[in-house]
C-alpha cells in the first residue's frame, strides 16, 4: 500500500552536517514517513577532513545555489514533501515555501530573513565569519570554543566534545555576507497566501538566533495561509540534539497532523 504521508526533506543549517537530523530522521521513519536529509553541496564527507581540507568549491557556494540544490531535491520527489529546516535551514525551508516548493514547512530557530534586526548574541556569534576580513570569498571553520558557546553550552563536556567531532563542518563566509548585503535572496514573500502552511520554531536559551528574533520574523508575515510559531523554553540552538529534543519533535509533528497532513492528502 503507497505511503499517503508527504515525504519530509530535512535542509540543516551553517556549520554543521546532515547529521544533525540523524535523532528526527529516525523517528519520523518510525512514524512511517519517507526522509531525506541531503547535505549542502561540497559538505559530504568526513567532517574532521572536511575541517582540515575544505573542499575549495566551498568557498564560491552562496544562498541561491544551496536553495536550488534543495529545490531540485524536493522537485524529484513524487509528492511535495514537507520542509524542516533548522538556523540557516530555517531560512532557506521558507525561501523554498515562497517559491511553491512543498506542502508545509518548519522553520527552527531560523536564520533572520530581511527585516529581522540581529540580536547583539547573534552578533557575537556571526563574528567568527564577519570579523574575517575577507570572508565573503573564504571557507571558515569553527573552533570548538565557538561550537560550545553557540551551539552546545548546555550540554556536558563530553557531549560538547562528542557533537564537535561528529558534526561541525567548515561555512563557506558568502553565505553570511549575502544574507547581510544581498536583502532581495533573503526575503520570503510574506504577503502571499499561496503557500503552504508555516511553523516558526524558537528557543529562550539559543544565543545564535534569539527568540525576540524569531518572534519578529514571525510578525513580518500577513495574515493569510497558516502561519504559527511556537516558543520553546530552555532550548538552545542545538536544540536538535540536546536533551528534551523528543518533545521539541513530537510537539512538530502534532502541528504537521493538525496543520498539514491533513490539506496534503
Amino acid at each position: 500500500m503507497p505511503n499517503e504521508r508527504p515525504p519530509i526533506l530535512f535542509v540543516h543549517g551553517a556549520w554543521v552536517n546532515a547529521r544533525c537530523w540523524d535523532g528526527w530522521k529516525a523517528r519520523a521513519e518510525a512514524l512511517g514517513y519517507e526522509c531525506h536529509a541531503p547535505s549542502w553541496p561540497h559538505l559530504d564527507g568526513v567532517p574532521a577532513e572536511l575541517r582540515r581540507h575544505p573542499p575549495a568549491e566551498l568557498a564560491n557556494l552562496g544562498i541561491e545555489q544551496i536553495v536550488a540544490h534543495y529545490e531540485a531535491i524536493a522537485k524529484a520527489l513524487p509528492r511535495p514533501p514537507i520542509l524542516i529546516g533548522h538556523s540557516f535551514g530555517g531560512l532557506f525551508v521558507q525561501l523554498l515555501l515562497t517559491r511553491g516548493i512543498g506542502c508545509g514547512a518548519v522553520a527552527i530557530h531560523p536564520a533572520p530573513p530581511a527585516g529581522v534586526v540581529p540580536s547583539w548574541s547573534a552578533v557575537k556569534a556571526s563574528w567568527p565569519v564577519i570579523g574575517t576580513w575577507g570572508h565573503w570569498k573564504k571557507v571558515i571553520p569553527m573552533s570548538f570554543a565557538d561550537w560550545v558557546w553557540c551551539f552546545t553550552h548546555q550540554l556536558p563536556v563530553a557531549d560538547q566534545n562528542a557533537t564537535y567531532d561528529a558534526l561541525v563542518v567548515p561555512c563557506p563566509g558568502k553565505v553570511y555576507f549575502e544574507a547581510a548585503t544581498k536583502p532581495a535572496l533573503v526575503t520570503p514573500d510574506f504577503a502571499t497566501k499561496e503557500r503552504g502552511p508555516l511553523l516558526i520554531v524558537s528557543g529562550d536559551a539559543d544565543r545564535t538566533v534569539t527568540a525576540i528574533m524569531n518572534a519578529t520574523n514571525f510578525t513580518l508575515y500577513k495574515k493569510g495561509a497558516v502561519i504559527e510559531k511556537m516558543p520553546t523554553v530552555g532550548r538552545s540552538h542545538f536544540t536538535l540534539g540536546e536533551p528534551g529534543w523528543e518533545q521539541v519533535f513530537d510537539d512538530v509533528f502534532a502541528w504537521l497532523g493538525r496543520r498539514v497532513l491533513k490539506e496534503a492528502k
